[in-house]
């Protein structure tokens, strides 16, 4: 059976595959930073290291190309932990494990990682094969970009000094980027008290599972369902027509994923059992036929179980229930400067039940014009004020204006249509990148994001398809061969 070192172009997937077997959670890159620093002694690659964590190795230009440029070539070390809920996986410890399924390459029941890991081989193999014809070389590779664009954040002062900077976060070949989506995080506690479980109620567990979840930014526009909106709506119900308390809920994980599978614990009177059984099957097929189109894997269920302890109090429950149907979520907005472009959106993101009696909310916005994303901050945090909740939000990161004028963007569309014979795209992206935050340090860069075709990331279903990586590799060496 292939693997994926059998693939071309070779060292980019060698170098892939030793990727994915350092652990790099977010937060969590001490072991990633180890790998780049050897990584850059073992092949004698000048390499420094600033207080957040970020590296940075030089490279000096090929005979005859000393006069160019410095080209920044970027990718971030952390990766997206999701698995399944069956698989027994340490994000921490264990390797990757990635199989070749066709076309695609992926991973057994976890992410993948190939975001941004395949933007990191390829920086990497550059550094270090003699082939490649380039000027002057920086590589930066940033921690923290799923969870908080530290990295980006806080970068020193002449880490970098490239003219040009190429992005290697992008998810589909033939599209090159020039402008993203600024974002911010809105954060929920919501303290909530207990009573008694009540007698004469039938407790439930029910269950949201294998939807496909995905990039809050790249696939928020694909109508794909959100399990903590599907179990609130159920809970709803249940709570008007069949007197429910509930005792439970937890659903999502990341901040910048769209949950793919939520439950909560919650009961109805005995005396009501069946009309609440009966109208729960009309429920669950109504969700399924509104999603039959985006979510082919939709699973829900429901399965009784002994009755808790205790339960939330009427107030407690109502206040949670109205929140988390009420929000907002999804598309608010479609641009009207680039055509298809979400300008603006909203994701729920998680539900969390944590000690001390605080219901924790995460949702998180984003918007390519900067009033727009603070006025959906504002929908969002008035939501849940209704609700009783303290809400804070993060520091927030800027958008990339597109410059249509870059002269890297002219060099990359010479360098696609001579290799292809074809016009690549020219667009912008509604998910995070880096580069806004760049260009606020850096405010003369000139940049262009390009990548692979990367599918399901931020989730298990996460895979990137091999042919794509070869044209990735073949279009960034020219350009850096072309770039004067």
């Amino acid at each position: 059976m292939a693997t994926i070192r059998d693939l071309k172009p070779e060292l980019v997937w060698t170098i892939f595959d030793d990727i994915t077997r350092v652990p790099r959670p977010s937060k969590k890159e001490e072991h990633i930073i180890a790998f780049l620093l050897d990584f850059a002694k073992t092949h004698g690659i000048e390499c420094r290291r600033d207080k957040v964590g970020n590296v940075v190795m030089r490279r000096e230009a090929t005979p005859g190309m000393e006069g160019r440029p410095t080209v920044i070539l970027q990718s971030h070390m952390d990766m997206v932990c999701e698995k399944n809920s069956d698989v027994d996986f340490d994000f921490e410890k264990d390797a990757i494990r990635t199989r070749v399924d066709g076309e695609w390459v992926r991973a057994e029941g976890t992410t993948l990682g190939a975001d941004c890991g395949i933007g990191m081989a390829a920086a990497l193999a550059v550094l270090t094969d003699e082939s490649v014809e380039h000027g002057p070389i920086e590589a930066l590779f940033t921690v923290d970009e799923e969870t908080g664009l530290t990295g980006a954040f806080e970068l020193e002062e002449n880490m970098i000094s490239g003219k040009y900077l190429i992005n290697l976060d992008s998810e589909d070949e033939g599209e090159l980027f020039i402008g993203c989506a600024g974002g911010i995080d809105t954060v929920a506690s919501l303290r909530y008290h207990e009573e008694p479980a009540p007698a004469n109620y039938v407790f439930y567990r029910v269950d949201v599972s294998d939807l496909l979840g995905g990039h809050s930014g790249d696939d928020i526009n694909k109508g794909r369902a959100n399990s903590n909106k599907i179990v609130a709506r159920l809970l709803m119900m249940a709570d008007r027509l069949y007197e429910c308390r509930m005792s439970y809920f937890c659903g999502g994980n990341l901040r910048n994923a769209i949950p793919r599978e939520a439950y909560a614990i919650f009961g109805v009177p005995s005396r009501l059992q069946r009309g609440f059984e009966k109208r729960y099957e009309t429920f669950a097929e109504d969700v399924r036929a509104e999603y039959r189109y985006t979510e082919p894997n939709f699973r829900m269920s429901l399965n009784a179980m002994p009755a808790p302890e205790s339960v939330l109090d009427e107030a407690s429950q109502s206040a949670l229930i109205n929140a988390l149907v009420g929000v907002p979520n999804g598309v608010l907005a479609m641009s009207h400067a680039v055509e298809g472009l979400v300008e603006t959106s909203t994701n729920l993101a998680s539900v969390k039940f944590e000690k001390g009696g605080t219901i924790v909310i995460t949702t998180s916005q984003r918007s390519s014009v900067e009033s727009r994303k603070i006025y959906a901050m504002r929908q969002v945090e008035s939501v849940f004020a209704l609700a009783g909740a303290d809400v804070t939000h993060s520091d927030g990161y800027p958008g990339w204006a597109p410059n249509p004028d870059s002269r890297l963007l002219e060099c990359c569309r010479e360098s696609y249509v001579s290799l292809f014979g074809y016009e690549p795209k020219v667009k912008a992206i509604h998910a995070g990148l880096e580069c806004g935050l760049f260009l606020e340090k850096y405010p003369d860069l000139d940049m262009v994001s390009f990548g692979p075709t990367l599918r399901g990331v931020h989730s298990p279903d996460e895979r990137i398809e091999i042919s794509t990586v070869t044209k990735f590799w073949q279009l960034l060496t020219d350009v850096l061969k072309r770039l004067e």
